[in-house]
């Protein structure tokens, strides 16, 4: 029997572990609780990409995309295993491509249930709806999941007897399995206490308190940091509240030892590490982290840093290491810059903001001296107006500067773009392309994407002067949604952006380039394995 056991559910992409189970795993076995971890999300693919299973389920084939994936599914896993993976990129594209379409064939045969590398739905059930959640844990609904549950996680699970379940949900495509997950759990171990906990869980922190909803089969939800609440829980310390939320302890070092790290599909092993918790910036208009941070921003030692990127990759024999955190402080890229040393033969990348010190040719020579391959960057606009509407911080001059050091650096840029943001006119768009096709040469991978409107941004604040006239929930019967619809005062909306982007946009051939090089489905994930492919 153990204390807690820490589970990641289906579907996100299978490229790295989970890093909050291991931040949660160390930090409750310092407190001397007998606890273990699963990343049921990875065990989940490999079942369904099983040979046997996957031939069972195709039958008499007569497509001929289809039996070519089943002939090369071995050779298609082994590639995104292997370093040679980045040796050629149409090789990768079409292992990738592969593995997805044999995914497809779990999909239902009405169409409404689809599973991808990495991303789930479900058109029958709405994971913002709790009744449907409530469906999908009573095992009135299946989803594609139900074998592997039942089969192979399940029996694992019980075998352990634990006292304690925490299930991380984090996003969106994890929910309805999730609760199907718990709701097996709940059946079969009874006595166990169920918690739910994760981004998601806590991006539904406001509507369940205020309609004092309860998400059956979870015994509690932990909003925000586990540390404090899961240990007070496993040692029967807390009281009886539903929802808890205590950032009195959050913890930075993570332990790894539960994951089967050769068994991700990435051509390296990747490990994720986070030194900061939430943003330091919070000024960003459309972001929920500007209107209710949770947690409040936190850092670690910036000294801790590289020490502790080191031992990672000593302890677990791996060269390359993701820094999750929403941006890396200005502190933390100080510091990887003065420890190169101790960084020596590391690879590293992760999101920053367009900040002033990058403007400087020789600390950013300094980064790529310290193991930083790429970075990620929130440009979201070319129009000046936009940024300075949005409360991005962020000047066009400078990120210009940016751009052209860390391409002179060596470093790789993966640029983030987002039309259809309130108040944003044709003519705005037009500057985004403009300034995209002026500095084609210097960005190395693109996502380009239409914004949603999230419940909890400030625009809504005063949604007239950043040209909303009027906003609601997107569906009436979706109380746990997360994202407004809105109308502008001008003819540019959504739709209007939307096609923007496929025609203006990807008609580029300057853009479409970058965007053609971006891997597919795991986009950032992997794009730092083909960074040298775009000098």
């Amino acid at each position: 029997m153990i204390d807690v056991l820490l589970l990641q559910p289906p579907a996100l992409k299978p490229a790295e572990p989970p890093l909050a189970l291991a931040i949660l795993l160390a930090h409750l076995r310092a407190q001397s609780l007998i606890t273990t971890a699963i990343d049921a999300n990875l065990a989940a693919y490999i079942y369904l990409l099983d040979g046997e299973r996957l031939a069972a389920r195709a039958g008499v084939v007569d497509k001929t995309n289809l039996r070519r994936a089943l002939r090369h599914r071995s050779s298609s896993l082994g590639l995104l295993r292997s370093p040679a993976a980045t040796q050629n990129f149409a090789r990768y594209n079409t292992a990738v491509r592969y593995l997805n379409r044999l995914l497809s064939l779990w999909n239902s045969h009405e169409g409404d249930e689809r599973l991808t590398l990495g991303d789930y739905q479900h058109d029958g059930l709405l994971p913002f709806n709790p009744q449907d959640l409530e469906r999908a844990a009573s095992g009135k609904v299946e989803t594609l999941f139900a074998a592997y549950f039942r089969e192979e996680l399940l029996p694992q699970i019980v075998a352990l007897q634990p006292r304690t379940i925490a299930i991380s949900i984090n996003f969106l495509h994890q929910a309805l399995p999730g609760f199907e997950l718990a709701g097996l759990l709940s059946r079969a171990l009874p006595d166990a206490l169920l918690v739910a906990g994760g981004g998601l869980i806590t991006s539904w922190q406001e509507p369940l308190r205020r309609l004092k909803l309860r998400l059956p089969p979870f015994d509690r939800l932990v909003f925000g940091p586990g540390e404090t609440a899961l240990t007070a829980l496993a040692k029967g310390e807390m009281d009886d509240r539903y929802t808890l939320a205590d950032a009195t302890t959050i913890s930075f070092v993570p332990d790894f030892s539960f994951a089967r790290i050769a068994d991700y599909f990435s051509p390296q092993p990747v490990l994720p590490l986070s030194a900061s918790r939430g943003c330091y910036w919070q000024r960003c208009l459309f972001c929920p982290e500007a209107a209710s941070p949770v947690p409040p921003y936190t850092a670690s030692r910036p000294a801790e840093l590289p020490d502790l990127m080191r031992q990672l990759a000593d302890n677990y024999g791996i060269r390359h290491i993701q820094l999750t955190d929403n941006a890396v402080p200005v502190n933390m890229l100080k510091t990887l810059a003065d420890r190169a040393d101790t960084l020596a033969g590391l690879n590293w990348f992760g999101f920053v903001r367009f900040e002033p010190i990058l403007e400087d040719a020789a600390f950013v020579a300094r980064l790529a001296q310290s193991g930083c391959r790429m970075l990620q960057l929130g440009l979201e606009s070319g129009s000046q107006p936009v940024l300075d509407r949005l409360g991005k911080g962020v000047r066009l001059e400078s990120a210009s500067r940016i751009l052209d050091n860390l391409s002179a650096a060596g470093i790789a840029s993966f640029v983030y773009i987002m039309l259809g943001t309130p108040g944003e006119t044709e003519v705005d768009a037009e500057r985004t392309l403009a300034f995209l096709e002026l500095h084609a040469d210097k960005i190395s991978f693109l996502n380009l994407a239409i914004m949603n409107l999230p419940r909890a941004s400030k625009l809504l604040d005063d949604p007239r002067q950043y040209g909303i006239t009027t906003a609601a929930p997107i569906k009436t019967d979706a109380p746990l949604g997360l994202y407004q619809k809105f109308h502008s005062d001008s003819d540019w909306n959504r739709a209007a952006a939307r096609r923007f982007l496929e025609k203006r946009l990807l008609g580029s051939a300057a853009i479409r380039e970058i965007v053609n090089r971006t891997p597919p489905l795991f986009t950032s994930n992997h794009a730092v394995f083909f960074a040298g492919s775009c000098r």
